[in-house]
Order: structure tokens, then C-alpha cells, then sequence
């Protein structure tokens, strides 16, 4: 079989079987056994974010993949829905505006990629036109690039099928009046050419006042066979988001407020977001002979956002007033990016090499402004505690205008050296040369700053046998100190080199069979650098560390021919090493719940007739680095039944938090905390021609 054959084949495995990693896995596991997929796609080139179609199983790192089928079982239509089933993966608020996560308590909004690609603006992703969902955990900026320090999150989209036409239409409607509805046509035109189209339209509503809004996505994708070893993708996404912007309920007395969960903090008028992006895409893949092969990838992305709200902050002792405030954002961003990879797999006497190398440039052009509310000149109000909230008239007084442009140039690349069957030596580096220039569109002030990184990667595989691995490795990633979205660059940070993470795992994974696994990892994240204030001259200075230890087991994949399973568990611990003006040492990092458990089950009780049940379980958490608010622990039972109608018709019935459970999903600070969703049901409908 070809290396673009075997590489294609595998990943579309890939979407149907869970990966061999640290945490919670989809519905099968990739094996060292073949793999006959009958009737599917094997053919057409992906993008995955390792880069190589080494076997999950020979990959030194925790690895999971939520599949199309997985996402279907549980109505997920939104990226940050599908997360919350993933051990060591906690949500954020997001300010109610954008995917904000903490992977191994690194919290982060930019380190999101579409088929392999960064795609770091704010906002929500809809999983429409997303065939898998693959979550890398650990430092990894061989592979990533900046960032990415506890992890990345990389969407891989619905390819063109060359070999048979398909199309599917599915309705979708919740107890709160939420509806949505989605189209998936695939056409092979010839032998050389295949379309594919994804569409979609999504009504928001659920159990908070207010909250309205809705979503549109148009995702054309074209595919085109240059001859028997090359094959151009061209793909274009447009998305359109317009929401309520929520910011959740305030804290009392070190936990979130009760007898509020319902209540709009805000003003519909004012609390908005809009957001419009286009993404474009080329990708080449070419097999130059056996064992060698080579693609290349451009996207051209540009983001329009406006983002408004009132926010809610402090509540009196009396428990009768709550504070607040509130600004406005808009924001402008056009990325250009490109990326080449140069894959071989050969022999240098007894040694079997993958060798990667690779280059990538960025281009990345940004203006942003925002504006702070004046409530009679004050920034800030009281206003009574009421079930319903009146926010007074205010006015807007500009705070900040930036441009700031970001230019980046890598260069990486990695062996993976197999010496015999039972060891395996995994080592690489990536130079990364980052610039940034920012201009105050106030003042005229120009800050730059210019960093050159060298980013390694090594690892150790040990193969007792053909279905067991034995792993550890060592990675590391850099964030400069402008923050990850480079909207700015302060004129005191010029000077400060950028934050490190440094991360060392350990892990296990066993293919059981080919159709279960286990696995399991122990690790640890080092972060320095980060920023503090001296007390002396008012000046930030690089005095911070920080570090999150932890473990992760799951068992995965088919447990009969009816009955599929996965089960995840994360234990983790994160504490500030080094006293700052932030926080002293000692102190315990937020959004790290110390323990985690997912399981997500379906049974097929018939040809027709399948049941599916999901638990998830979090221990408490702290809010913010303060340590004074504690998000309760909670545990939520989720539940659905599948009914194939006909061979091409199917129903199915999702209920979420089955058993009404109260909790408290996310936050963004002290005082913005997200109720989760009491009990809701969903009916969608499926028909394919």
C-alpha cells in the first residue's frame, strides 16, 4: 500500500476508533492490526497534528479523538459541548463570547487549529462541517508552535469522498426551544474530482433570561486528483455568529449566589456579540515514491467581531445590592498562514526512521479597540438585587485603539527512530523566530518585540510486545509575554522574555484487542516566567512559576458487538511555586478540579434499537487565582435512545443532566459564573438519501 494510502487510511480509523491516549477516547481504538473499513472513505489525504501516520500506539504523548459518530450519539453541535467529555479538559466562561479552556490548568483562547492550522481568534466553533475532534495534551511546540502549553485542540473538517455520493439532512429541537438544522452532500463528479458541502443553521435559547441568538455556517469543500500521487483540497468556511452575551451570576459569601440562577445580569441592548469569519484553504499531498511524501497547506482566515456587555461584580454583605460595570470590544483580524511538510519513512542500515521536517510562516494583522461604561461619570454602579436586574444609561469613554501585527517564521523537524521491534527513539527540535509590532492608535506609541525559541522534543518507546507501549517524554513550549492573542504589546512588557512550559509524562497503552484499549499517563507541567509587579519599582518582572501534576486512565472501545464504552479518569493538582504579587506560594491554581470522571456507554439492544448513557463527575474547583470562590463539585447523568426507522430514516432522544442536578458549568472570575443547564431535552431526526 502507497504512504498517502496508508496515512489516509489510517486516520479515517482514526475517526472511528478511540486514539490510545492518556484520557477519555471515542468509540474504538487504532490497532496494530489491519483494518478493513468496507464502502467508507480510505482514500482521500487529512490533516492530522501529529503530522505523521505514526500509530497512536508508537506516540509518546496523551492523544485523544472524539469522532463524528460520538459527536452524533450525544447532539453535540458546539465545540466546547463536545470538551466537557474530556478528562483534564475544564471549560471556561469565555466572558460569554469565545471557546475558552484549561488544559492541564493551562487556561487558554488561542490554542485552537483546523486541520492542523491555527485558527487562535475569539469565538465560538460550531462542529457542523468537523469529522473529529483531536485534543493533544502537554507542551508541545515542535508540532504547535507558541502556546499550546498545557495542549491544543485541533478540528479535522469533513473531506470530499471520491468514491460514492452521499447526502444526509438532520433537524434537531430542545425543551428550551433551541432548533437547528443541517445538510451534508457529497458528490463524486469523476474519477479526479469530488464536491462536498456542509450548511447549517442553529436557533440558541436555553433556561436563562434573555438569552437569544443564532448561528450560520456554509463550508464548501472541493477535492481534486492530479494524477495517481497528488491530490488538491480547496476548502472555504463562513460563519456567522450573533448571541447574547451571558456572564453569569456573581458570588456571595465564597460560593456562586443562589435564588439567581435564571437572572440576566445585563442589558439586552448592550450585552451582544457578533461575529463574522471567513476561512480559506488549500492543501496539496503528494507521494513523491514510496516512503516519501510531501503536502503543503495555506489558509487565509479574517475575523470581524463586536463584543458588548455589562458585567456583574460584587454583592453586599446585606445581600440586597450587587455592583456593576461593563465595556465594549471590537476587533479585526486577518491571518495569513503557510505550512510544508516533508514526511520519510525508510532504512539506514538496521535502523527504520519516520523523519519530519518541516517549515511554517504566519502573518497575522490585528486592530482592536475597546471602551469602558461611565454610569454618571463613575465606572462602576450598585443597583438592587432583584430577580430582574435594571441597569442604568450609560455612557462609553474610549480606553484603548491598537494595531498590532505578528510576523512568524519555523523551521522543525523530528525523527522517530525504531531500533528492532521493542525501542523506539523519538527526538526533534523547532526554531521559532516570533515578531511583534504594536502601535497605541492613541498615543502613536510603537512597542516591538523580536524573540528567536528553540523548541525541543524527545522520547522513549518501549514495545514489550506488538499491542503493549512503555513511554516517556520531555516537550516544551513558549508564550510571549504580549499574551495569546497579540492584540497589544505594553511598552513595560517589551523587555521580558517569553513564559516557558516545560512537560515531562510518562503513560501506558495497551490495545486490549482491536477494538478496546487501555491507557494511562502520569505527568507533570512546569510554567516560568510569568509576570509579577515589583514592589519596589511598580515594574512587571519574571519571577513566577507555577506547576500542575496529575494522572489519567481510561478504558475504551468495544466491549461486545452491541456494546461500546469509554471511560476516563484525570486526577490533578496545581500550585504557585514561587510568591508574587498575584499570589503567594502555595496558593492552588483555578480550574483544576483535583479529580475527573467521564464515561459515555451505547448499547445496541437490536438492529434498530440502541440506548445510550453518560456520566460526568467534577470535584470542586477554584474560580480564580484567588482562591476565594469555590465552584462546587458536581456529578451529571446524561442519557439517549437511537431509533433506526428505516435504513435511511433515524430518530434519536438526548436528555442532558438527567436527573436535574444543580451546578455550576464554568467561570471567568469571581464574580461571572455560568449555571449549568437543568434538565433539557433534545429530539433530532436524521435523513440520508
Amino acid at each position: 500500500m502507497s504512504p498517502v494510502l496508508h496515512r489516509s487510511s489510517s486516520l479515517f480509523a482514526l475517526a472511528l476508533f478511540a486514539v490510545p491516549g492518556a484520557a477519555f477516547a471515542d468509540e474504538f481504538d487504532d490497532a496494530p492490526a489491519p483494518i478493513v473499513v468496507t464502502g467508507e472513505r480510505i482514500d482521500e489525504p487529512e490533516a492530522s497534528s501529529i503530522k505523521t501516520d505514526t500509530p497512536l500506539l508508537d506516540t509518546p504523548q496523551s492523544i485523544t479523538t472524539l469522532g463524528r459518530e460520538r459527536l452524533d450519539d450525544q447532539g453535540l453541535e458546539q465545540l466546547n459541548d463536545a470538551l466537557r467529555y474530556v478528562p483534564g479538559v475544564i471549560l471556561n466562561q469565555g466572558e460569554g463570547h469565545r471557546d475558552q479552556i484549561a488544559i492541564r490548568g493551562q487556561s487558554t483562547t488561542a490554542d485552537f487549529y483546523l486541520d492542523g492550522i491555527r485558527d487562535d481568534a475569539q469565538y465560538y466553533r460550531s462542529l457542523y462541517n468537523i469529522e473529529r475532534v483531536e485534543v493533544l495534551k502537554g507542551a508541545n511546540a515542535l508540532l504547535f508552535g507558541r502556546g499550546g502549553g498545557g495542549g491544543v485542540i485541533n478540528r479535522v473538517s469533513k473531506a470530499p469522498d471520491f468514491i460514492a455520493p452521499h447526502s444526509t439532512l438532520s433537524v434537531s429541537g430542545n425543551s428550551f426551544g433551541a432548533w437547528s438544522g443541517s445538510g451534508d452532500l457529497g458528490l463524486p463528479v469523476s474519477d479526479a474530482l469530488a464536491v462536498r458541502f456542509n450548511g447549517t443553521y442553529e436557533e440558541f435559547a436555553n433556561r436563562r433570561d434573555e438569552y437569544t441568538g443564532h448561528f450560520i455556517g456554509l463550508a464548501p469543500t472541493v477535492g481534486l486528483k492530479l494524477g495517481e500521487r497528488t491530490i488538491l483540497t480547496a476548502a472555504y468556511e463562513f460563519a456567522g455568529d450573533k448571541r447574547t452575551t451571558d456572564r453569569g451570576i456573581p458570588s456571595f459569601g465564597g460560593v456562586p449566589l443562589t435564588g439567581f440562577d435564571d437572572t440576566f445580569f445585563g442589558d439586552p441592548a448592550i450585552n451582544r456579540s457578533t461575529v463574522t469569519a471567513h476561512i480559506a484553504r488549500v492543501r496539496l499531498d503528494h507521494e513523491f515514491a514510496e516512503g516519501l511524501s510531501f503536502n503543503a497547506a495555506g489558509q487565509f482566515s479574517h475575523y470581524d467581531k463586536y463584543y458588548g456587555n455589562i458585567v456583574p461584580g460584587a454583592v453586599n454583605a446585606a445581600r440586597t445590592m450587587v455592583s456593576l460595570t461593563g465595556y465594549r470590544s471590537g476587533t479585526q483580524r486577518s491571518n495569513w498562514i503557510g505550512q510544508a511538510n516533508l514526511v520519510w519513512k525508510g532504512e539506514t542500515g538496521p535502523l527504520r526512521h519516520t523523519l519530519l521536517a518541516g517549515i511554517e510562516a504566519g502573518d497575522q494583522d490585528t486592530a482592536a479597540y475597546r471602551d469602558d461604561s461611565r454610569f454618571a461619570g463613575a465606572a462602576s454602579v450598585s443597583v438592587p438585587l432583584l430577580r430582574q436586574i435594571t441597569v442604568p444609561a450609560s455612557t462609553w469613554v474610549t480606553l484603548s485603539k491598537t494595531r498590532s501585527q505578528v510576523r512568524s517564521l519555523s523551521g522543525y523537524v523530528q525523527d522517530q527512530i525504531e531500533l528492532g521491534e521493542h525501542v523506539q527513539l523519538i527526538a526533534g527540535a523547532r526554531y521559532d523566530d516570533f515578531r511583534i509590532i504594536a502601535t497605541n492608535r492613541i498615543t502613536g506609541v510603537v512597542t516591538a518585540r523580536n524573540d528567536g525559541k528553540w523548541s525541543p522534543r524527545f522520547g522513549l518507546v518501549l514495545k514489550p510486545q506488538a499491542n503493549v507501549s512503555l513511554y516517556a517524554s520531555y516537550t516544551k513550549s513558549f508564550l510571549p509575554q504580549a499574551g495569546d492573542q497579540f492584540n497589544t504589546l505594553a511598552a513595560n512588557l517589551q523587555t521580558l522574555a517569553p513564559e516557558e512550559f516545560r512537560n515531562l509524562e510518562a503513560g501506558v497503552k495497551w490495545d486490549i484487542s482491536p477494538g478496546l484499549s487501555f491507557t494511562s499517563a502520569v505527568f507533570q507541567i512546569d510554567r516560568t516566567n510569568t509576570r509579577a509587579v515589583d514592589p519596589n519599582t511598580g515594574n512587571p518582572v519574571l519571577t513566577g512559576s507555577s506547576r500542575v501534576k496529575g494522572y489519567e486512565v481510561a478504558l475504551s472501545g468495544q466491549i461486545t458487538p452491541a456494546w461500546q464504552a469509554s471511560l476516563g479518569y484525570s486526577h490533578q493538582t496545581g500550585k504557585i511555586l514561587t510568591t508574587t504579587t498575584a499570589a503567594p506560594a502555595g496558593r492552588l491554581l483555578p480550574q483544576l478540579p483535583r479529580d475527573q470522571l467521564t464515561a459515555w456507554t451505547r448499547y445496541n439492544m437490536s438492529a434498530r434499537l440502541g440506548v445510550g448513557l453518560g456520566l460526568l463527575h467534577q470535584s470542586s474547583q477554584f474560580a480564580t487565582i484567588s482562591n476565594a470562590v469555590t465552584l462546587p463539585g458536581f456529578t451529571r447523568l446524561d442519557a439517549a435512545v437511537y431509533f433506526d426507522v428505516t435504513e435511511r430514516f433515524a430518530v434519536q432522544f438526548n436528555i442532558e443532566n438527567l436527573t436535574g442536578t444543580k451546578y455550576f458549568a464554568s467561570a471567568q472570575n469571581d464574580n461571572n459564573i455560568q449555571p449549568g443547564e437543568p434538565l433539557t431535552a433534545r429530539v433530532t431526526a436524521r435523513v440520508k438519501f
